[in-house]
């Protein structure tokens, strides 16, 4: 199971407990609904913390892919550059040493 998975479960199944738990209790239907409100605007904001942490891992991960794949390009181009050049060298060693 992933992480993720994981913790969206638990949240859930607090938030579940926590309501069943409160709907028990022997309050006032004003009472309940508001303990029930205020338990849910906990929770949601517990998932948006967590939901940010996590777009935030990944923003960083493709951003860190990114500038690794440029960084390989350049070097593949370098490398291809060199070696251009290199062959032009040989071609006119070869052309002018009357091979």
């Amino acid at each position: 199971m992933s992480k993720g998975k994981a913790v969206f479960g638990t949240l859930v199944g607090l938030a579940a407990g926590t309501i069943v738990g409160i709907l028990l209790a022997p309050e006032k239907g004003s009472t309940t609904r508001k303990q029930i409100k205020d338990k849910s605007d906990d929770y949601l904001d517990e998932l948006k913390t967590k939901f940010d942490e996590f777009s935030d891992t990944v923003s960083k991960k493709i951003e860190t892919t990114k500038k690794d794949a440029d960084a390989m390009a350049n070097k593949g181009k370098n490398k291809f550059d060199t070696f251009k050049k290199d062959a032009k060298n040989t071609a006119s060693d070869v052309e002018h040493s009357g091979y």
